[in-house]
């Protein structure tokens, strides 16, 4: 399977041209990350006061227990994500990860507000338990982020060992930390011991302690962990920030980590979906501006990509009005 070439149409050729001029690009940056922080505390999550208590606290530690220091970054994840200059690679993006996940996805379905980003996970692990054959019992969650995704998927299959795979050390320093947060939960009250025992904002809390997930700073297209050691490889809302050479590198890697009859799934954006086409163009120019390689996203055939990596022809379930769920089984 090869990449797709793609001929954007009009409005996208001329969003890109505006995106390529340096200060209209950094407008456009500033103007999509205040849209967010605005969105945020219309719905009761208080950004700035959410992110202040995290940098408040002294982080070396747990980024020296996740970093890998020899680790060299694909080029591609050298670039600007999310209106941060430093893309994905810096405190600042990985202490705002989770506000601004409840404010992208506030708005999927109406009154959703700060519910919304679980109800999207949930829609998601729906899906699979349906369609998986039986309970996997080792999951990786590639792109895991700050863990959001890996903590919903241990609460979906509570009995798996699950590691969560990342190539951000910051936000695996971030997910180590909230891992840690939440084996101290007591009782599902939402108190938290020592430095974590207040929870400020309505955010989401977990109610029971849950078993801590295996933290792994490793490129997801060449992860070093042993041929077929899992049941279950996930990828959340990771594909549409690839570039398709790596999509398709981690599709590959992806089936060499399956066991014989193990299952692939992928949670992301639906490009099929009306919403997408029907975006104004001013929005979609603040969209594009924190999504550098959208377009290729938009352009693979990723359930030929899955099928000519050696998996089953993918099931396709729209899982929200703008997101689609993809699984396949490994031959």
């Amino acid at each position: 399977m090869t990449a797709t070439s793609f001929a954007p149409n009009l409005a996208s050729r001329l969003i890109n041209g505006i995106l390529a001029v340096k200060p209209l690009a950094n407008l456009a940056k500033q103007q999509a990350r205040q849209m967010m922080i605005k969105r945020a505390e219309s719905i009761g999550v208080y950004w700035t006061k959410e992110v202040e208590a995290l940098r408040s606290r002294t982080w070396d530690n747990d980024l020296a227990q996740v970093q890998n220091s020899d680790l060299a970054y694909p080029e591609y994840y050298v670039t600007s994500f999310h209106a941060y200059e430093e893309g994905n690679l810096g405190w600042q993006p990985a202490l705002e990860v989770e506000v601004a996940a409840y404010a992208a996805h506030a708005r999927i379905w109406q009154d959703a507000g700060a519910q919304g980003d679980a109800r999207l996970r949930q829609t998601y692990h729906d899906v699979l338990k349906v369609q998986l054959s039986t309970v996997p019992t080792n999951i990786l969650d590639i792109g895991c982020s700050v863990g959001m995704s890996t903590f919903a998927l241990q609460k979906t299959f509570p009995t798996a060992e699950i590691t969560g795979l990342d190539l951000s050390p910051y936000f695996l320093a971030v997910a180590k930390y909230r891992s840690r947060v939440r084996g101290q939960e007591l009782g599902g009250s939402g108190q938290r011991l020592g430095e974590e025992t207040q929870n400020t904002s309505r955010l989401p809390t977990p109610h029971s302690p849950l078993p801590i997930p295996t933290w792994l700073h490793a490129p997801a297209e060449s992860t070093g962990l042993p041929d077929a050691s899992f049941d279950l490889v996930s990828a959340c809302l990771l594909f549409h920030e690839l570039p398709q050479s790596a999509a398709i590198a981690i599709i590959r890697e992806a089936r060499r980590l399956l066991r014989p009859g193990g299952h692939f799934a992928i949670m992301d954006m639906n490009p099929k979906s009306e919403l997408f086409a029907k975006l104004p163009p001013y929005v979609m120019t603040l969209l594009k501006s924190t999504e550098p390689y959208l377009d290729e996203y938009f352009a693979l055939d990723l359930e030929g990509a899955i099928a000519a990596a050696g998996f089953t022809q993918p099931t396709v379930t729209c899982n929200s009005p703008r997101h689609r769920t993809i699984i396949a089984q490994a031959k």
